[in-house]
């Protein structure tokens, strides 16, 4: 799978394929639908299945203060769907003279001079061109008039609702992360840069990595259950995100505490999976009560590694 943000990689052997468009944040099961779809037709049409993406979202361009924390990072997201089957990710370096295009423009130079499509797959909802113009009713008449197989996957809904990134954000920003990995076709990751703390936990016994710089979606206040990637080995930890009140901080930090692990992390980036949700954050009487609690997070997140393999 090639990852290509920059246009001139476009090359011929990624040409006359099929494309889906869209932002794909967090590339969750209806993504994974639609994928499916997409590399079932680009099989047909013998050529390579496309992802066109955008980076950094046209949200962000248009109405900043708008713009919701994203799920994924573009390489992370590339990698997700290179899983699900892709030949090649185009992160397409959104500027504004992208966003000023028509819809027809938008699918004369995009879709067939630089990607040459002979085949689309999206949702229902999709749209595109300057400000959102136009629809999949428009695009079906576009790939009509130039020849161009379209397919219409319909949403995946679970438990009377669309499977949506939306939904996803809503679920980890009030701690479900349950609901949020069986949304998503991975659990839900963050990443960041470990920074020297304050050495509470190492005092206690439980030395943690303290994240800085995270660029997705932080989950709501709590302990959880997840685990961390350190040099592609995965090892199990308990995540505590919000304040320390039994120190009296009220600064809201994430800190990975993990287990069986020894090992410099400062300056390096981490990445963090969150499996379950363990408990609420909260204040404790004594440093020895808050001890005994972390024993007892430490064997809840133990055995829920065996669980999840």
């Amino acid at each position: 799978m090639r990852l290509i943000s920059d246009l001139n990689d476009v090359t011929s052997e990624l040409r006359g394929g099929a494309v889906t468009i869209g932002n794909f944040d967090g590339v969750h099961l209806g993504h994974a639908r639609i994928v499916e779809e997409l590399s079932h037709m680009a099989s047909r049409l013998d050529g390579p299945a496309i992802v066109f993406t955008f980076d950094p979202h046209p949200v962000r361009l248009l109405r900043p203060e708008e713009v919701p924390p994203p799920l994924t990072w573009t390489r992370r997201k590339a990698s997700l769907l290179a899983e699900l089957g892709i030949d090649a990710v185009l992160a397409y370096p959104t500027d504004p003279s992208l966003l000023q295009l028509t819809p027809n423009e938008f699918f004369d130079q995009i879709i067939l001079r630089l990607i040459g499509a002979r085949g689309i797959v999206e949702g229902p909802n999709f749209y595109f061109g300057r400000d959102r113009g136009g629809s999949i009713e428009t695009l079906g008449q576009l790939c009509d008039e130039h020849d161009v197989e379209l397919k219409v996957v319909a949403p995946l809904v679970t438990e009377g609702e669309i499977v949506s990134s939306s939904r996803i954000r809503r679920a980890i920003a009030e701690g479900r992360m349950d609901l949020a990995s069986q949304l998503l076709t991975h659990p839900y990751r963050l990443r960041g840069m470990v920074r020297h703390g304050a050495s509470r936990g190492a005092q206690i016994g439980f030395p943690t990595a303290n994240l800085d710089a995270i660029d997705t979606l932080i989950p709501a206040p709590g302990v959880y259950a997840g685990r961390t990637w350190i040099q592609d080995i995965p090892h199990p930890a308990a995540i505590n995100v919000g304040p320390n009140p039994t120190f009296g901080e009220e600064t809201t930090k994430v800190e990975v505490h993990i287990l069986d692990f020894t090992g410099n992390l400062y300056g390096e980036p981490l990445e963090v999976d969150f499996l379950s949700r363990v408990r609420d954050v909260r204040s404790f009487d004594s440093v020895q009560q808050l001890r005994e609690q972390l024993h007892k997070d430490v064997q809840y997140v133990r055995e829920r590694s065996k669980r999840a393999g």
